[in-house]
């Protein structure tokens, strides 16, 4: 049987199964058998010869949105519209093969905006070179699903499901599970809350189903058996997301009243540039992208051009390594002003977590 089959087989067999207690220890196997063929059709063997046609672009800028949809949405008119990147539009479907990339500056921030080819339902399983399409969304910091606001629900339910199979964690915080392999000792589970689906027999039936007799495992929320096999298998992404319902000139006011109760919506129209503005700021709070203003020493700050962090990186190291991974090496300390300090300025370390739109001298040894 190839791995579609069994895949098949297993999701056939997880649809037949009625859910309840009894039943919840085999499901939970299901789904590990399920989530181990489904790495497989991620990470594919490799047979040797050329990768064929380059799909991913280098990324530049200081993050990275990708626009997924089914074909015909109008994701090249919106970045055509956006970034004035000229991706060719027409009336047909998979107007757009490969990955086409455009750039756009706002409030200081360089960001790059990808067009990927339309994917259709089975894109996960490799059809339609899907699998290449959900591969460089992998790769970006926040993802545009773009909608047809005449049947957005239905689309969107479709979407999630292809993203969900390959490992993509929409809107959604990786689980408070540490989970650690060691060599010998058995297993030792700890539950810090009360836990509403895993049990110890549960969690040891999902460990051997991956071959794991020796593992620590401490569960500090209320997981289900989906999460436990999320950092089981360590592939996962969790990445924000935005649904674009696009085309909102085709549409009733009072269904636009409704389309804007979807949660992580907006309501566009790329073909008009309406409500453009309300994108942009909704893209900004989800990058969630700090901008920190650099001041030579004797001079003004530069608020022209901001050096750009990411909230995971954002400590005054973090800084000097976006300008120059030397500066750290002869770093002293530096001078900060803005929120993350009480006075101003303040002498801190490189460890200093910093704060949006704070302004950083550095002072280097003699």
């Amino acid at each position: 049987m190839s791995i579609l089959e069994k895949i098949a087989d297993i999701e056939n067999e997880m649809a037949r199964t009625q859910k309840n207690k009894a039943t919840s220890g085999h499901l939970g196997l299901l789904k590990a058998k399920l989530a181990k063929l489904r790495r497989e059709l991620i990470t594919p063997k490799s047979s040797g010869g050329g990768t064929g046609e380059g799909f991913d672009v280098s990324k530049t800028g200081d993050a990275r949105v990708g626009f997924v949809g089914f074909p015909s949405v109008g994701k090249s008119t919106l970045l055509s519209n956006l970034a004035g990147v000229y991706s060719e539009v027409a009336a047909y479907e998979f107007t757009t093969l490969t990955t086409v990339p455009g750039c756009i500056k706002y409030k200081g921030a360089k960001i790059q905006l990808l067009d990927l080819p339309g994917i259709i339902e089975g894109a996960k399983d490799g059809k339609g070179r899907g699998r290449q399409v959900i591969a460089v969304a992998r790769t970006c910091s926040l993802i545009f699903i773009v909608l047809d606001c005449l049947k957005p629900l239905q689309h969107k339910k479709l979407l999630e499901h292809e993203l969900e199979g390959f490992g993509i964690r929409l809107n959604k915080e990786p689980p408070n599970i540490v989970f650690r392999k060691k060599e010998k000792g058995g297993l030792n589970f700890q539950a810090m809350v009360p836990q509403s689906e895993l049990d110890l027999d549960l969690v040891k039936s999902i460990l051997n189903e991956y071959k794991i007799h020796n593992a620590d495992i401490t569960l500090r929320c209320d997981a289900t058996t989906d999460d436990l096999i999320d950092i089981i298998e360590g592939n996962r992404v969790y990445i924000p997301c935005i649904y674009l319902l696009n085309k909102i000139d085709q549409i009733s006011v009072e269904e636009l009243d409704i389309i804007y109760k979807v949660p992580h919506c907006v309501p566009i129209s790329a073909h008009h540039k309406w409500n453009f503005d309300d994108l942009l700021e909704k893209m900004w709070d989800y990058l969630q992208l700090l901008r920190l203003y650099t001041k030579p020493k004797g001079q003004l700050p530069d608020y022209e051009t901001p050096v750009v962090l990411s909230r995971s990186k954002h400590t005054v190291e973090d800084f000097c390594n976006k300008i120059h991974r030397t500066i750290i090496k002869e770093f002293k300390y530096a001078l900060v002003w803005g929120e993350s300090v009480k006075h101003q300025p303040q002498k801190v370390g490189k460890e200093h977590v910093l704060c949006d739109e704070d302004v950083v001298q550095i002072v280097k040894k003699v």
